[in-house]
């Protein structure tokens, strides 16, 4: 589903930041950078319940996600679609694993009454630049 020219993007080595657009109540957007993992096919991000991109994204599931390459700032993977979930189960190992990806060690304890939960990302279209 994603071309192979832009698949490097979705690699831990490269470890790119994606920029995940939701829609607010309002209809306006709301951009968040986020920490991402790509296995098997599926595009997946992690939250904690209660912030505004999952209220978001759990109401209105139209999403935009875009993965920027940490080197060439015109070369990017746009994705759109829906924003599946949210699901509890698994998110704890999930952001532990992204914790490794991004920053090279474990993450931090959860706070009290954080609870973290996955979306996965399903593509309708997807771009590329550069």
């Amino acid at each position: 589903m994603f071309p192979e020219s832009h698949l490097d993007l979705l690699s831990d080595e490269r470890r790119a930041v994606a920029y995940l657009a939701t829609v607010m109540p309002d209809g306006s957007p709301q951009v968040t950078p986020v920490w991402f993992l790509y296995e098997n096919g599926e595009l997946k991000i992690n939250t904690v319940r209660g912030r505004v991109k999952e209220k978001n994204m759990s109401s209105r599931p139209q999403v935009a996600l875009l993965i920027q390459d940490p080197d060439e700032s015109y070369r990017y993977l746009q994705v759109r679609g829906l924003a599946a979930g949210p699901t509890e189960e698994g998110a704890v190992d999930h952001i532990g694993r992204l914790s490794q990806k991004y920053e090279g060690k474990p993450f931090r304890a959860l706070l009290p009454n954080e609870v973290r939960v996955i979306f996965e990302i399903e593509a309708s279209s997807i771009n590329t630049s550069g």
